[in-house]
């Protein structure tokens, strides 16, 4: 269930969004932001976020894959 809020912004964030997004889209976009910080499940939230954006799943895959390369040589 959603629940309707009144929000105050600058008028430069609200431009912004306004440039950026549909306007449909600007209720998810502020939930998806603020979720992590104030629901109980903040932790396990943050991580769906994150898995969700899969450039930067991309780049933490490679970031990963270039990084066992530095280990491979070094004696144990």
């Amino acid at each position: 269930m959603h629940k309707d809020i009144t929000i105050s912004l600058s008028q430069d964030v609200y431009e912004g969004l306004y440039k950026r997004l549909d306007a449909s889209d600007i209720s998810q976009f502020i939930e998806d932001i603020v979720r992590p910080y104030v629901v109980t499940d903040a932790l396990e939230a943050g991580y769906r976020m994150m898995a969700a954006d899969s450039a930067q799943e991309a780049e933490a895959l490679e970031w990963a894959e270039a990084l066992i390369g530095d280990v491979v040589d070094e004696a144990w």
